[in-house]
């Protein structure tokens, strides 16, 4: 097998292989950063490549595994994180030249499980600044490994772009507006923010703390579980995390959808669409209706206001969280960042709270429409991805726009995933979001997996 065979081979099967001892994690590991290294010039995926470590725990995964210590399937896989999760003895930066001296010495808790789990860690790798929606002024944009010249998908930009470069098997994301689901459509992959509490955000720099979820992004449904799988669990480091027992994700996977009922909302998600994604949107329901399910109509209507109750919560606990940095460093920002932080510091407190009851508003709409079926479908995102070069400075209404139908739920909390589910004229990705109840991510995981059997858009490789 050559190594761009290895490279895009699916986590589960380099899984299987080592498992089997078919395959070396230092083969793979060493094979994966030669890819890193070939297209990093390209994608701009990483802001960090740890290749020395990387290597020395595929060689202890290999000594491990040689002793009949295997931990699982992310045993000896190399997998990367996004530089906003602590990566003990690395710089935080948040692509930011505020951070510029932020070294930690711990782990954020879903890197020190995906650690335990005998994941290699590649690198981090990169995202806007501070996760909203300007590119990094120390490092640039990541770019789009189908067009080079188009974005990867704001925040967890990097994330998405390495997967779909063959540059890592699994990558850690986060997600306040859409920044996991987002960057996997816009790239062609497979990403899942989870019910809200379902994976802790310790040692992840903030942006919303009552909207940021962390999550990963994969190649295939199967390799989101497996992903999921590892991360996710109670922390008593992060309050927010629910004690609850984490399903066996990969149980739930299976090729029928019969018995599941599937709505697709009347209002606000099939909005001012791009004529492209339209179309295969609907190809793709159509398609979950074969699979088994049944496809009804559902009305949320007070979802139209979630722009509004989205952007204003956001602003406010991220200028709470920045507040000293402001402080000190405010000079450091990039573009207009600070300003914006500033601006949201001098809004009035009544806003907030009447966002925050407006949210409450559209997540009893929410709730009451999942009472009826067990699944919402929509668009992952009302446009195809855009050229960087169009991005407004800004940033503020390109970001707004993407994030439009991924958005509500992070207001809600539900369990949301991208899957691919076709291409535009020009060869670009179109995501399908598929949303669950709270804490049934298995459901899903069990329709993704079922919809993305049935096609072959996860199979494709971009030309680099």
């Amino acid at each position: 097998m050559n190594d761009l065979d290895l490279c895009y081979m699916t986590l589960s099967r380099a899984a299987g292989l080592i498992k089997a001892r078919k395959l070396s994690p230092v083969e793979l590991t060493d094979a994966v950063l030669r890819r890193v290294n070939e297209t990093q010039s390209k994608t701009n995926a990483f802001i960090i490549v740890t290749e020395e470590e990387a290597r020395e725990q595929a060689r202890q995964a290999e000594q491990e595994i040689a002793r009949g210590s295997y931990r699982g399937p992310l045993h000896g896989v190399p997998v990367s994180v996004k530089d906003i999760y602590d990566l003990s003895g690395h710089l935080t930066t948040c692509g930011s030249k505020v951070l510029h001296d932020n070294r930690v010495h711990r782990d954020a808790t879903a890197v020190a499980r995906l650690k335990a789990a005998g994941a290699v860690i590649l690198g981090k790798t990169n995202l806007t600044e501070f996760a909203v929606e300007l590119p990094s002024p120390v490092y640039g944009p990541a770019h789009n490994p189908w067009d080079l010249e188009r974005s990867a998908g704001l925040s967890s930009s990097g994330s998405a772009a390495a997967l779909l470069a063959g540059a890592s098997f699994a990558s850690l994301g986060t997600d306040t507006g859409g920044s996991v689901r987002l960057p996997a459509a816009f790239c062609g992959c497979v990403g899942i923010k989870a019910t809200y509490g379902r994976v802790s955000r310790f040692g992840v720099y903030p942006l919303s703390w009552s909207m940021d979820h962390a999550g990963p992004l994969a190649r295939t449904v199967r390799d989101a579980a497996i992903t999921l799988q590892a991360i996710a669990g109670y922390d008593p480091n992060d309050a927010t995390t629910g004690r609850g027992r984490v399903p066996a994700y990969q149980r739930a996977l299976r090729r029928r959808l019969d018995g599941l009922r599937i709505g697709v909302p009347k209002e606000h998600f099939f909005d001012l669409v791009d004529e492209e994604i339209g179309p295969v949107v609907h190809a793709a329901i159509d398609r979950l209706r074969e699979l088994g399910a049944e496809v009804r109509e559902v009305s949320i209507p007070a979802v139209t206001e979630s722009g509004l109750a989205l952007g204003s919560i956001i602003r406010t606990e991220q200028a709470a969280a920045h507040e000293k940095l402001l402080e000190t460093r405010g000079h450091l920002y990039g573009g207009t960042l600070a300003d914006r932080l500033r601006g949201a510091m001098l809004r009035p407190a009544v806003v907030y709270i009447q966002a925050m009851r407006l949210r409450a508003v559209i997540m009893e709409d929410f709730r009451r429409a999942m009472e009826q079926v067990d699944l919402l479908v929509t668009p992952s995102t009302p446009i195809l991805p855009y050229k960087l070069a169009e991005q407004p400075s800004g940033g503020a209404g390109q970001g707004a726009a993407i994030a439009k139908f991924t958005g509500p739920f992070n207001l809600t909390g539900l369990p949301a995933i991208s899957v691919p589910c076709g291409f535009s004229s020009q060869g670009l990705p179109v995501g399908l979001q598929l949303v669950g109840r709270p804490w049934e991510e298995s459901t899903v995981f069990r329709a993704a997996h079922a919809y993305e059997q049935s096609t072959e858009w996860h199979k494709r490789r971009p030309p680099l």
